[in-house]
């Protein structure tokens, strides 16, 4: 059984009027990277601070590790926000040993720290830069520096792409899969689906604080396909009774199953008929286009 690193069970937040989370479940998994998804004001921000135990739900429970959330248990946890958290006239090495401090790093740790994250994402020569000074990427970067610091067990980013050129994004990227290969868990909301795609294994969407899509990736995709197969072969493919209709895609061909119709059904035809068959994929929908229809669906 895999083990709970955060999970909610009936939370519920609501400021006034409005609810920002509405009666919502969610299990995040160690060592797993988690997409958190939703269209602005869906309730992701306030889902990410009660994670942090800056709000406390109205209802509900929230539980860090197995355990309901406590004051030391913060120190586990490194989050980036989406908005800039540093002070902009301090320079960037200064700037990082103050956040490790306030983590509970002695100053030699957050030194030996702040030096080792920036030289892995190659940043040592703007260590005595102002903050203000660096491009909106290396910026982001510091900020990921200073949520990542303390080595935390848990680890919350807030676009954790914004700012960053292609080159970066890509550095960055490799890192989230870094940290989850050496047994962190990371939680990514974002609103870049290719991102998610990338990296998750598992997703949340939420609208309106309700969750609207939850679990694995590949099997929400899987379920939002429309029965369809990409195949590449020599086969004659309308002399075959599975198939409503084909048409080319990106050089190979988009085929139509009757319903009821399975695509092992479909290859079992290719084979039986001879045909060389050089590549055979179920086609599932894009994230971005489930993520669309659905927000669509509930306007």
């Amino acid at each position: 059984m895999k083990a709970e690193a955060i999970s909610l069970t009936n939370v519920r937040k609501s400021f006034d009027s409005v609810v920002a989370v509405d009666d919502l479940n969610l299990i995040v998994y160690k060592e797993e990277i988690f997409g958190l998804l939703g269209p602005n004001g869906a309730g992701k921000t306030t889902l990410i601070r009660m994670i942090m135990d800056i709000l406390r739900p109205d209802s509900g429970n929230v539980r860090i590790l197995g355990r309901p959330i406590r004051n030391e248990d913060k120190e586990l946890i490194g989050y980036l926000p989406e908005e800039r958290g540093l002070y902009a006239r301090q320079n960037v090495f200064s700037t990082l040993i103050y956040f490790g401090r306030l983590k509970g790093l002695d100053k030699r740790r957050a030194q030996q720290q702040a030096e080792m994250w920036l030289e892995r994402l190659e940043m040592t020569e703007v260590r005595d830069r102002k903050v203000m000074e660096l491009s909106k990427g290396n910026q982001q970067k510091v900020q990921l520096i200073a949520a990542l610091i303390a080595d935390p067990e848990i680890v919350v980013l807030d676009e954790p792409l914004s700012g960053l050129d292609p080159v970066g994004a890509r550095t960055i990227t490799n890192l989230i899969r870094d940290l989850a290969a050496a047994g962190k868990t990371v939680l990514v909301s974002t609103h870049q689906m290719e991102l998610v795609e990338t990296i998750c294994q598992r997703v949340l969407m939420i609208y309106k604080g309700q969750s609207v899509l939850y679990g694995d990736l590949d099997e929400i995709k899987r379920q939002y396909s429309d029965n369809t197969v990409l195949v590449r072969s020599t086969a004659d493919y309308s002399k075959c009774h599975l198939i409503t209709r084909h048409t080319p895609f990106n050089g190979c061909m988009k085929v139509y199953l009757k319903d009821g119709a399975e695509p092992r059904d479909l290859l079992v035809w290719l084979m039986e008929t001879g045909s060389t068959i050089t590549s055979f994929e179920q086609a599932t929908m894009p994230l971005e286009d489930i993520f669309v229809r659905i927000v669509e669906e509930r306007k």
